[in-house]
């Protein structure tokens, strides 16, 4: 049976919702709650892709490949410390701390390309609440 919703495809729709988060924050001139959700999304985005990246190697493992897997582990390690770093930032509404992290996430999510026509929507609506919650 194949799984539509793999670790993989996860991450991939979460990093490029991340960018698009980025774009829209960035636009952002003062901490609105619109801003909030963005903060908080994008945290939690890198959280659900740190999380994801046992599911991911998993399959190498058995197989395995080591090296691959823990290259693989090595290259998305950066995932969890940022999160962890950007929802301090948001919950203790450091505004300076998230504006110095963006650059951090944008610079690793730099070769990731999302259209203009993105069926992506607007996925860090209510975010802050649920990295409150």
């Amino acid at each position: 049976m194949i799984n539509p919703d793999s670790a993989g495809k996860d991450r991939t729709r979460l990093t490029k919702a991340i960018v698009i988060a980025i774009r829209e924050l960035a636009k952002q001139s003062e901490p609105t709650a619109a801003a909030r959700d963005l903060a908080a999304f994008i945290a939690l985005a890198l959280s659900a892709i740190a999380e994801g990246i046992d599911a991911s190697v998993a399959a190498w493992e058995k197989r395995d490949y080591w090296v691959k897997a823990d290259r693989f582990r090595m290259e998305w390690m950066w995932a969890g410390t940022l999160a962890e770093k950007m929802k301090a930032a948001v919950l203790g509404d450091d505004w300076g701390a998230v504006a110095m992290l963006l650059p951090q996430i944008a610079q690793r999510l730099g070769k990731v390309q999302v259209s203009e026509n993105h069926r992506l929507g607007k996925p860090w609506e209510g975010a802050y609440r649920k990295l409150r919650g």
